[in-house]
This record gives C-alpha cells, structure tokens and sequence, in this order.
C-alpha cells in the first residue's frame, strides 16, 4: 500500500477489508503498521474492533483469526505474528493511541483469546503462549519497572483514563464486580504527582483481564441476568455450597433457579496450563518485592513512601488470584477425568502452594517468616485441596505410573520441612475461640517506647494472625463454614485408608511384575507354533499395555516414597505403618486374588460394593472373564492357523447339518456305544462353575448339542506334533497311509480308554 492520504474512516476500513482477502500477512501487517503511525486515533478508532476480529476470530466463526494457538516457530508467519502483536509491538501502540483519547469500546469476553472446546494441538511453544508470557513479564516485570507509555501528555506520563469513558463488563467470582480500571490499589491525593502510579493501573488492567478470562465460570450474557441484587444474594450462597461441598455440590435453600443461570464450565488441558503459567509468574513478580519493604509491616509502610509497583507485588496474589483460582481449582478437582490428564490441575495447585520455588535466593529467616504467613493466608488452598484431592487419589488406580506419580508428587511437596507444622498452627489459629481472642486483645497498642510492653506487642501480633487466617477462611467459605482439620480425626483415618490402598496398589504391580516375567522366561521359540501359554485371560485391570516392566518398577518406586513421605506428614512410625498393612489381611493373598469382588445380590444380578470397587480399580480381585458362546465361532487365536479354522469350521457345519439327528440319537443313548460318543461329538463339562451372563435357554442348548469340532486340527501345536509323528513313522519305514491309520487308531484307544475308566480317574 502507498502512503495513505487523508481519507474517510468507512473506505479506509473497506481497503482493509478488501486486503485481508488478497493480500499476504506480511503485507498486512506492513500496512497496518504505517496505518497506525500515520493515521491520527479520530481515523483509527472504527478499525480497531475489525482489527481485533481479525487476530482472535469472530464470534460467528466467519472470521477464523491467526490461529495463535496453532502457530508455533516453525511457521513462516511466526515472527511476523509476534512482532506486531508484541506488547512493544504495533498493536499495542494502537491501543495506546486510542487510550489517549479517551475512546469508548465494549469488547465481550468471548472475543478476547480464549480457549475453544474441541480443538487440539496447542502446546505451550505456540504463539499464544509466547506472547502470553511476554505481555505478563512486560506489565509485571520481576526487575525494573514497566516501561512507560509512547504518547505521553505535555508533563510526559500519561493518564489513567477517566471511568465514565470506559466500560468493560466482566463476570467474577468475587461478592462484587467492580468494572475494570475504575478502582485501582492507589489512592493516592494527586495521581500526577508521582508518573509511576500513573503507569501501574496498565499492569493491574492486563491481570484483572487474564484473571477474568481464564478463572471466570459465565459468559457476559449470563454475567448480565445475574445483576439483580436477589440473584447475587442466592449465587453467593450457591458458591459457598460447591466450596463446601466439592464432589457432591447441591443447592442450598431458596436458591433452585441458580441451575437456569449456570453454565456448565470444563476448562481444557491447556486452559489450565496457561493459569499456571500465570500462577508462576505472579509468584515471581511477588517475591521480587525487595527486602527492606518486604520486611515492614503493614502499618509502617502506609507511613513511609513506596513506589506503585512494590504495593501492586505486595497484594497482587492475595488482592486479585487467591479467590478465583481456589474456586477454578476446586471445580477441577471436583469434576476432572480420573486419568493422567490431571496432572496439568495437580502442577497448578503445587505451583501455587509452593511460591518460595519461584525466588532464586536462598532461604533466611525474613522469608521462612514469609513463608509461615503465606500459609497461614493460603490455608484452604493446602488443607481443603488436599482433602478433595484426597477423595479423588482413592478412586483412582494408583497402579498406573502415571496416578502413583501424581500421588508422589502430593506428598512429596506436604512433606517439604516446617511446611506440616506451618499448616497445623494455621489450623490452630483459625479455630481460637472468639471470647479468647477479644479477651488477649489488649486496649491498645503501645510500643515499649509509649509505655508499652513487649507482652503486648506479642498480643498484638497474634491477635493479626488469628484475623487473617479467619478472614481468609471465611472469605471462601462463608461465617457457618464448618471446618474439617487437615490433622484431625476423620482425615487422618482416610489418610490411613489411603495408605492401604496405596500398599494394595504396590502389591498388585509387584503381582503384574512377576506374572509377566514367568510368561517371558516359559515363553521360548516354540511359542510362534503354539507351544507357549496360551492363556488369554492373564492380564490384570489395572494394567495398561503400554505399562512394562520397567513402568511397573517406576510405580514401585513411587508408591513406596509416597508411604514415605505420608507417615513423616501425618507423624506414623514404621510400627504404625507395618500394622496398617497387615491389616490388609487375606486381601494381600494371591489366591484371594482369585475370589469375585465384593458384591451384594440385587434384583437383576451382582451389585459392586465400595469396597469392590476399589478391589478391581486396585486390581486385587476381579470378575473372571471367559467365552461363553459357540466354541465353535470364538475369535481366532495367535496359536491356530486362519485359514485352516475357516475351512475346518465350513466341514465341520456339513457334516453337522448332514447328519446331526443320527449324532443327537447316538449320544442319547445309554450303552457304552452311546457314552463313546458323548466323548467325542459333546463339549467336555468344566469342573468348575462359572457365573454365566444372561443367555437365552435355547442359545445354551444349542452349544450342548452333540456335533463334531475339527478346530483343534488347526492349532500349530497339533500340526507340529502332527509333522513329527509322520516323520517318525518315515524314518520306521511308514507310509503316510499306514502313518495316518496308526493316529486314528490311537486316538480312538484313548477314547476307548477315558470311556472306560474316565470316571474312576476323575474320582481319584
């Protein structure tokens, strides 16, 4: 495009239109670009929302956008979509642009990047989260401070825009929803008089935004109807109910019509792992608060001067994350696949449990302080995750690598040192009683200077934690919470049970370990002729196929570090320990093994149990699965040849068809002539009873008809035994002839025989 002149918005906008459709990236962008330098905001403002349709897709889907997600570095268009979108880049500077006149937008949230169900391969290399990670260490940068605005006013910063121009709707968790950029952290009497407050309110516009988009559970429309002071009322009580009540949410009283308002909410694999990226990286920004203002205390720093930026790294967890996030990962744990895919949740929870992993210097007693007080404001993110997690772990099989790395991976980072104690005197001060603390709480707060004593000092600061540990409980989980203790009783008896089954599971790999190394070492060359096991109901549920031995050994590994690092969490001894296994009793038994699951007798058959649930999940016992139709039609076996099954199977039927009423009459009959040929024209009887799934009485009598079954000529096994009978009978001078009269004739000895005496040795 030449140098644009001067001309109506609408045709600048058609031109655009127009190139988008002949045009390549690369010269649209080069186009915008001088578009954006040159035009004046009065000419841009009607392009932007077409230029935002453009990069992210239109809501109608005609509009498909640049595929962020999907773009990786190995495309061509990459660096082209990286540079203009980059937060120093061209589109930034058009919203910049705008901003500084005072423009008006109203951009729904579903036109903002986010995550649409049902599409696949993105991973965190694409373009989306590149830039993701660039825009959060630009706005929150962990050194420096953000770099200013490129239009600047007369006095060289630029202005936070004024609220009654601006408005953007967003749906919240929070009991209010303030709109964005209207109420920032500062309050400060004159904003101009220090630039870098004028600065702070992109980065704390950019996080509210994120927050919103990927932590929210309703579209704008929804956001709307729910404005009702009587809605909000019933929608906080629901909420504080599926806080409660994770895995079996109900509704409380008077609030059966928030199920017309809900929408059903299920964030993808890689929408979680974006919230992490975010959850890292606000931890990052958070401890790169310096240490002489971190080290002050509330008080005496609303008293001394600290930049903008410091006060937004101080309370940027707390103030904008903690609640949102408790309430995403909380649905997560409640309603996630119980398969590996939840490792993506499980990384986010630690991440977010773990902000001391996000600084890169070493441990002191200022931080170990930090640490504590990180706990104790977080503890609900530590005790009642881990509940629920708790509940999902036992429910799920634990033989797999996969579920016993994530259970690992839980009690590895619980048992990390103090971090047990942290949490059990966090659950110490939000249970002090209420006339206790008023009675500690001294009538005011003098410092030793002020004739005050050091006891009070104490008193005070006591008092502080017991405030903010009981604030951020009832924050999140509303005042008639009732609270279960991560130490208590009843999570300490499923701790042991978890245990249990934890030692069910390591025994179960062991059993699948061995098994499969006794088939390998009977197997041998003569296998691929049918010489080897041919038992095809040897595998154990539980174990996937992919899962060698070497995966079994890695769930060894991690089970056992598991038990571990629980018995140092919950204070068990190995005493303790040992008799918790024993406990397990007959169930630890392989012959046990053997025995059905439990089940209770219903009206249509077999009802599992609890307990047999977690018996076939843990692969301890399970139903034995047999083929219960015709012999004849089972599928064909690695041992038997193809071919010979189909062709024996078609004489088989002629013969059958041909002559069946003189077979059925023969075998009718009660003579030994009648008993000789129930050996060899009727299915032998199995000694043991198996419970049979439903068939019809016609279908099982059909099966137990006399008939004669040629299938076991096609097994390899019989064809080389076959092969080496006439061999042998070659190198004794027998003819084939004379060989096949000799197997025939032995072979109608032996039924002579099992006739004659097959029920004295059956007997015996």
């Amino acid at each position: 495009m030449a140098a644009p002149t001067l001309q109506q918005p609408s045709y600048l906008l058609a031109n655009l239109k127009a190139d988008a459709t002949t045009k390549t990236l690369l010269q649209r962008c080069q186009d915008l670009v001088k578009i954006i330098d040159e035009y004046p905001a009065k000419e841009l403002h009607l392009i932007f929302p077409w230029l935002v349709e453009s990069v992210f897709g239109s809501l109608d889907g005609i509009i498909a956008g640049w595929n962020l997600r999907l773009l990786h570095s190995r495309s061509n268009e990459y660096n082209i979509v990286m540079e203009f979108l980059n937060p120093s880049g061209p589109m930034m500077n058009l919203v910049y642009k705008l901003q500084a006149e005072e423009y008006k937008y109203e951009i729904p949230v579903n036109y903002l990047p986010c995550f649409p169900p049902g599409q696949h391969g993105s991973s965190t290399d694409s373009a989306y989260f590149v830039l993701v990670d660039n825009y959060l260490k630009y706005f929150l940068p962990s050194e420096g401070s953000v770099p200013p605005s490129p239009f600047s006013d007369s006095r060289g910063s630029v202005t936070a825009p004024s609220p009654r121009y601006l408005h953007v709707s967003f749906a919240g968790y929070g009991v209010h929803s303030p709109s964005l950029l209207k109420h920032h952290i500062f309050h400060q009497p004159s904003v101009n008089a220090d630039p870098a407050a004028q600065e702070i309110w992109r980065s704390e516009t950019l996080l509210q935004m994120f927050v919103e988009i990927w932590l929210h559970h309703y579209s704008l429309e929804m956001y709307q109807k729910l404005q009702s002071p009587q809605v909000k009322l019933a929608l906080l009580q629901y909420r504080l109910s599926m806080s409660s009540m994770p895995c079996q949410p109900h509704a409380p009283p008077g609030s059966g019509t928030l199920h017309t308002y809900q929408e059903p909410f299920s964030p993808t694999e890689e929408h979680v792992l974006v919230v992490r990226l975010l959850v890292k990286h606000l931890h990052a920004f958070s401890n790169s608060l310096k240490p002489e203002q971190l080290s002050s205390s509330p008080s005496a720093h609303s008293h001394t001067h600290t930049s903008p930026l410091e006060e937004f790294k101080r309370v940027v967890v707390q103030r904008f994350v903690q609640q949102k996030l408790y309430l995403f990962l909380q649905h997560c744990f409640g309603h996630w696949p119980l398969d590996a895919s939840f490792r993506a949740v499980l990384e986010t929870w630690l991440s977010y449990i773990q902000p001391w992993r996000y600084t890169g210097e070493k441990t002191n007693p200022q931080q170990e302080q930090n640490r504590t007080s990180f706990v104790q404001e977080n503890l609900l993110m530590y005790t009642k995750l881990f509940q629920v997690f708790l509940n999902r772990t036992m429910r799920t099989d634990l033989v797999n690598a996969k579920n016993a790395l994530m259970v690992f991976r839980v009690a590895k980072v619980f048992a990390q040192p103090n971090l047990a104690d942290m949490i059990q005197k966090g659950e110490q001060l939000f249970l002090e009683p209420e006339h206790v603390l008023h009675h500690r709480q001294p009538r005011g707060y003098l410092t030793p200077s002020q004739g005050g004593s050091y006891l009070s000092s104490r008193q005070r600061v006591m008092t502080d934690m017991v405030f903010r540990v009981k604030s951020h409980v009832y924050a999140l989980e509303g005042q008639d919470c009732q609270y279960k203790q991560m130490f208590g009783t009843e999570l300490r008896a499923a701790v042991m049970k978890l245990i249990q089954i934890i030692a069910q599971a390591g025994h179960t790999a062991k059993r699948i370990s061995d098994h499969s190394n006794e088939v390998a070492a009977n197997n041998s060359f003569l296998s691929w002729f049918g010489m080897g096991s041919s038992d095809t109901n040897t595998t154990f549920p539980g174990a996937e196929q992919e899962e060698s031995g070497e995966c079994l050994k890695k769930t060894h590994e991690f089970l056992d570090r598991a038990l571990e690092n629980l018995c140092q969490i919950f204070k068990l001894n190995q005493g303790q320990l040992s008799q918790l296994i024993s406990n397990l009793g007959s169930s630890q038994d392989d012959g046990n093994s053997k025995q059905l699951p439990d089940c209770i007798q219903g009206d249509n058959g077999l009802i599992l149990t609890d307990l047999g649930r977690r018996q076939i999940i843990s692969g301890l016992r399970r139903f034995e699965i047999h083929y219960q139709g015709d012999p004849e039609l089972q599928p064909i076996r690695s041992y038997e040849n193809a071919l010979l099954v189909r062709l024996f199977y078609k004489i088989s039927s002629l013969v059958n068809n041909r002559f069946g009423g003189h077979m059925n009459a023969l075998c009718s009959r009660p003579d030994f002539l009648g008993r000789l040929g129930r050996h060899y024209l009727s299915e032998q009887e199995t000694t043991t009873k198996l419970k049979q799934s439903p068939m019809t009485q016609r279908t099982l009598e059909r099966n137990r008809q006399p008939r004669l079954s040629l299938r076991p000529l096609a097994s390899y096994r019989t064809i080389l035994l076959l092969l080496l009978f006439y061999v042998f009978g070659a190198l004794l001078s027998f003819g084939p002839v004379s060989s096949t009269l000799l197997i025939l004739t032995g072979g109608f000895l032996y039924g002579l025989m099992m006739t004659l005496f097959g029920d004295k040795l059956k007997t015996h």
